[in-house]
C-alpha cells in the first residue's frame, strides 16, 4: 500500500531520466542536415532531446554526440536555430519545443 504523497503519476520520467514531455529541463528540437552535414550525420533530419537552456557549443557537441563523424566539420558549418545564424560559443540559447537546428556546411562554388 503506498502512501498518498508517494504516488507516482503516468508517464513520469523514472530518476535520472529526462521528462518524456520535454517537462523544464529538456525540450525536443527538430535538427535539420543539409549537403555534408546530410552525408556525415546519415539523415537529414531528426528529433533530439536537449536541455532547454544550452549554449551553443554546448548543443553543437550534443548533436556530435549523436553523430560523431559531424566533428571532422565544426570549424566550417554554419549554425542556425529558429532560421537565425548563430556561432558556436557561449552564447546561450533558450530552445522551446519543435525549435528547428540547421546544420549547415559551407558549400562551395564558382
Amino acid at each position: 500500500r503506498r502512501s498518498p504523497g508517494r504516488r507516482r503519476r503516468p508517464g513520469s520520467a523514472a530518476e535520472g531520466s529526462s521528462p518524456p514531455d520535454g517537462g523544464s529541463m529538456c525540450c525536443q528540437v527538430s535538427v535539420l542536415y543539409f549537403a555534408r552535414s546530410a552525408e556525415l550525420a546519415g539523415l537529414r533530419c531528426e528529433t533530439l532531446s536537449v536541455p532547454r537552456e544550452i549554449t551553443s557549443l554546448q548543443l553543437w557537441e550534443e548533436i556530435v554526440k549523436a553523430h560523431p563523424r559531424l566533428a571532422v566539420i565544426r570549424d566550417q558549418v554554419v549554425f542556425a536555430v529558429r532560421q537565425e545564424y548563430v556561432l558556436l560559443g557561449d552564447q546561450l540559447l533558450v530552445l522551446q519545443p519543435g525549435d528547428e537546428v540547421a546544420i549547415i556546411p559551407p558549400i562551395s562554388g564558382g
